[in-house]
């Protein structure tokens, strides 16, 4: 599974589940992660910017005298979470990916300082061969929830969950070439998540990857700078975001992206992605403070 950080201390999860194995994966449904305290300032703000496409010429996102932050940024602080579950045994970290993402903010985050953020497993999906663990992270600024879909882990007898949305049939509203950068993977690793799937060629083919590949969290939260231009947002006023990843997407690689209108004030927005032909993201929803 990629992610970054460091596992909190947490106490030994056998107070909770005893001996868990694939066929009790449900057991950790509800089980409390913790609660971790992380600081961070201006420079990580304004890398993170730079990371998922922000251009030198967007003072209020890189430079520190007007400096707007992109709510989508909570994601690498709240990486841990996510991470601690995996450290715990819940499921094999080596087969484990991230299969989707929804992020909510509540309030603005601020230029630097801390943030205090609990974390909990909400639910756990028996998707029969697999199951997926949908990981919360809760904060006064923002409700994110990571979905792991993780092998090997099905058949406890669990409520299935959502399936895959349906495709858009109808003619998009928007229609974007996104364009990522060859550096993009490396400068994303620097907040944080350093997995070697995303620099090293050895541990990318090891992971069945043919090269390096860019972090799911960097690819979704590029797509939403240019659909904020698209609908007159400003890309730092999201409030709701989510999406299914798809399939890989590689540093240099251009993102087809369609959009549809999902709401009166046209604020919010449905799309996806396509990278290379192969649709990255699905399932795609954001939706911006209206002007």
């Amino acid at each position: 599974m990629s992610g970054g950080g460091a596992a909190p201390a947490t106490r030994d999860v056998r107070d909770d589940v005893t001996h868990t194995t694939t066929r009790d994966a449900g057991a950790w449904a509800g089980h409390d992660l913790g609660e971790r305290t992380v600081a961070y300032d201006e420079r990580d703000v304004i890398l993170y910017a730079l990371a998922v496409g922000a251009e030198g010429t967007d003072l209020d996102l890189v430079f520190e005298e007007r400096l707007r932050v992109l709510p989508t940024f909570a994601l690498t602080q709240a990486q841990w979470a996510p991470d601690a579950l995996g450290a715990l045994g819940a499921f094999d970290v080596a087969t484990a990916v991230h299969g989707a993402q929804r992020l909510v903010a509540r309030a603005p985050l601020p230029a630097s300082g801390e943030l205090t953020m609990r974390a909990r497993v909400a639910a756990v999906w028996d998707k029969g061969s697999a199951a997926v663990f949908d990981v919360e992270v809760e904060s006064e600024c923002f409700q994110a929830t990571w979905s792991l879909f993780a092998p090997g882990c099905g058949g406890f007898g669990g409520e299935r969950g959502a399936s895959r949305p349906k495709p858009q049939e109808t003619p998009a509203d928007h229609e974007l070439e996104v364009r990522t950068s060859p550096n993009q993977a490396a400068l994303y690793r620097l907040l944080g998540d350093r997995h070697h799937m995303h620099i090293d060629p050895e541990a990318a083919k090891a992971a069945g990857m043919p090269r390096p590949f860019m972090h799911g969290l960097c690819t979704l939260a590029t797509v939403t700078l240019p659909l904020a231009a698209a609908v007159g947002a400003h890309p730092a006023d999201l409030v709701e975001l989510e999406g299914r990843f798809a399939a890989p997407v590689f540093p240099g690689d251009r993102l087809d992206t369609r959009a549809w209108a999902d709401g009166g004030d046209g604020a919010a927005v449905r799309f996806e992605a396509v990278a290379d032909g192969r649709t990255a993201i699905s399932g795609g929803r954001a939706r911006f403070r209206a002007r």
